[in-house]
């Protein structure tokens, strides 16, 4: 496979950096249409128009940058998720087949974390790294040390680097840097010192970057297998991506709630998905006036008092709760419900899916599905599933939300669903049923429970990679399933873990995402005939954002 997203990355943010920044540009525009973005710049930066000038995909400097160095100091995680969506934005106006993206400057500000944000961007953009390291002033060993630490960086967020510039390198000690450099593994190039601060100097530039790092040697060395990590900037981004692609209506109950409506808004001004909110229109508008909000005016709102719709919601919602003889008073009352009638529009087809929760309880979020939405052909219960984006990585945890106690036949259905659903966010199922025991080595009647269940779970999916009963850490580590399940090809390598009941799942969660800082999107209604997802009453914006994003690709 050929990488044609390439960072450039420097622990120094000078010295060469730009030398190589330039002749890798220059590289990839023999082949390819290439874009040029700078995930973080300052007001004064001088640097990106000379890339610009060079690059072939037409963009300018607006959209080949992502935020000022200031705004990214001043809160990382917020700005690694818009950096993710002005590269996107990027690439789609561009119609690119390649990008250069190049790292942090070197600044007057020492940030110590400046390389380690640099390498989380390169995993949040998917692309391969290079690495530009400057040995003026370094004896050979410093260098040395300065690259491994460089590489260890890099690979600690899950990248890969693909090459080495060693830049301010004298021609007399270029072999000896690349004898010292061989036992890493990769192409090392070494660069003389080229003065490039202005306009003036690239043509100098390029042409001590193309004598000693050849236009085919760096092209070939874009060619190696890497494995993108996922990281949760990258998976939120895919959610917003996928549901954009195929938009789907997503009610929301809670329409005058300020957190729904600014999520709300958000997502219309992207136009990922079409939005009908539950309540006044124009009490609605007034209040996103006051926030600040813009874009509401393109959702469709529905007043809960409107014959026109409450009318045949009656009718219908009778028909459904005819054997529990509901009449026709007693729905009308049901239908004052905000969740109720929220249902009851996606019952009718207004509607793919509905998302609530954010002032009201999971059971007032569940019951009215289950009632009138009920659980699809041939499955028996509704479970509740978090995906979990690891900084590499996405896991499915369940149930986390839904059933207290599931006996073993429940369990694999659980397990079944939770499979289900990582399919459905691109994530290939590798299930552990979890327990306190390891492939037998503890015993008891819990044990026995999750053990049969993984027995009809076998039975029910015979191509589902599974393993069970299995401990948290075994199913987790590589390293401790050598240990604990030796031989087993599932231990280790987990990414969807059914906990035996909702106690452990809830609290198994939690401690994860509080402990880790994984980022947790859920719950994951799983089971229903239609979308259904219930936000915890303490969600963000941007958890909601998330949510309605997943229950319009289901709905897919």
């Amino acid at each position: 496979m050929t990488v044609t997203r390439v960072y450039i990355a420097s622990p120094e943010g000078a010295n060469g950096r730009n030398v190589v920044a330039y002749g890798m540009l220059n590289a990839l525009t023999s082949k390819y249409k290439t874009m040029v973005f700078r995930p973080a710049v300052s007001n004064h930066d001088e640097f990106t128009p000379i890339l610009l000038a060079a690059s072939n995909a037409g963009l300018g400097v607006a959209l080949s940058t992502g935020l000022d160095v200031h705004k990214v100091r001043e809160d990382k995680n917020t700005a690694r998720g818009d950096i993710v969506g002005a590269f996107n934005d990027a690439m789609d106006v561009s119609r690119a087949d390649a990008a250069l993206i190049v790292g942090t400057d070197k600044s007057h500000v020492n940030d110590p974390t400046s390389y380690e944000f640099d390498a989380n961007v390169a995993a949040d953009l998917k692309a391969g790294v290079f690495l530009a390291v400057c040995t003026i002033n370094r004896w050979p060993h410093e260098l040395d040390e300065t690259v491994k630490l460089s590489i260890e960086g890099m690979e600690a967020a899950g990248n890969k680097v693909l090459g080495i510039f060693v830049t301010g390198c004298e021609p007399r000690h270029a072999f000896s840097v690349k004898e010292t450099l061989a036992k890493y593994g990769l192409p090392v190039w070494t660069l003389p010192q080229v003065p490039f601060t202005d306009e003036s100097t690239k043509d100098l530039a390029l042409e001590a970057f193309r004598k000693n790092a050849p236009t085919d040697e760096v092209l070939a060395a874009l060619d190696v297998d890497v494995t993108a990590p996922i990281t949760p900037y990258a998976f939120q981004f895919g959610l917003l991506g996928k549901a954009k692609s195929n938009k789907k209506t997503i009610v929301l109950p809670e329409g005058e709630e300020d957190r729904i409506i600014k999520a709300a808004d958000y997502l219309l001004e992207r136009e990922i998905v079409n939005l009908i909110i539950v309540g006044n229109k124009d009490a609605i508008l007034a209040r996103g006036k006051e926030l600040g909000l813009n874009y509401l005016d393109r959702a469709r709102f529905q007043a809960m008092d409107d014959e026109n719709v409450l009318k045949p919601m009656v009718a219908k919602l009778c028909e459904l709760r005819a054997k529990k003889g509901m009449t026709e008073e007693q729905a009308r009352k049901q239908l004052t419900d905000a969740s109720y009638f929220g249902t009851m529009l996606v019952v009718l087809g207004y509607a793919d899916g509905l998302v609530s929760g954010s002032v009201n309880s999971t059971a007032n979020t569940v019951r009215p599905a289950l009632q009138v939405i009920k659980t699809k052909p041939g499955q028996k219960l509704v479970s509740g599933a978090f995906l979990m984006c690891f900084k590499d990585h996405v896991a499915v945890f369940s149930d986390c939300a839904i059933n207290l106690n599931p006996d073993a036949e429940q369990l694999s259905e659980i397990a079944l669903q939770s499979a289900e659903t990582a399919r459905a966010f691109g994530i290939d199922p590798k299930v552990g049923m979890l327990s306190y025991s390891t492939l037998g080595s503890g015993k008891g009647p819990d044990v026995d429970m999750v053990e049969e269940a993984t027995k009809l779970l076998k039975e029910k999916a015979p191509d589902l990679p599974v393993v069970g009963s299995i401990q948290f850490d075994a199913a987790w580590s590589p390293t401790v399933a050598a240990t604990k399940a030796k031989g087993n090809d599932v231990a280790g390598h987990v990414n969807v873990f059914v906990f035996p009941d909702l106690c452990a799942g809830n609290i198994g969660y939690k401690a994860v995402q509080r402990s880790s800082g994984a980022l947790a999107i859920g719950p994951v209604l799983q089971g229903l005939n239609k979308p259904v997802n219930d936000l915890s009453r303490g969600a963000l914006v941007r958890d909601i954002i998330n949510t309605i994003a997943l229950t319009a690709i289901e709905a897919q």
